[in-house]
């Protein structure tokens, strides 16, 4: 059983990239996140500082509860790196999953496509509840 079926075809885009891609492509920025730490940035009065919610987990896990305003892309699925390549890299986000190994496991596809700025929550979404922080369904 193929635990993380994106993989596969993420190498593969990064393997086939060309080469006079790579001086253009600066890696991102990633900046590790306690919970508090998160809810501050995302509750910023500057809304343009705020990054966009990418929640990994499944669908299942997505349905049980979720941020407010994130926006689901499965990890586990098989257009998960084409989705993360569509998005804009010159905006924020905020990566996370249920404990904060998927999206740690997503960094490096993140910092290959060269985003610039990738906040992540540390511990995921288990770390955000015991911290007593609100959820959405």
């Amino acid at each position: 059983m193929n635990l993380f079926p994106a993989l596969p075809a993420a190498l593969a885009l990064l393997l086939t990239a060309a080469p006079a891609d790579e001086a253009k492509i600066k890696p991102a920025r990633v900046i590790h996140l306690d919970a508090g730490q998160t809810s501050k940035i995302l509750n910023s009065p500057d809304k343009k500082k705020r990054p966009i919610i990418i929640d990994i987990r499944t669908l299942g896990e997505f349905k049980a509860g979720h941020l407010q305003g994130a926006v689901h892309i499965d990890f586990l699925a098989e257009s998960f790196s084409t989705k993360i390549g569509k998005l804009n890299r010159n905006t924020s986000y905020l990566v996370h999953c249920q404990s904060g190994g998927r999206s740690s496991n997503s960094l490096a596809l993140w910092k290959t496509l060269g985003f610039e700025k990738i906040y992540h929550l540390d511990g995921g979404l288990l770390a955000w509840k015991k911290a007593g922080l609100p959820i959405v369904k």
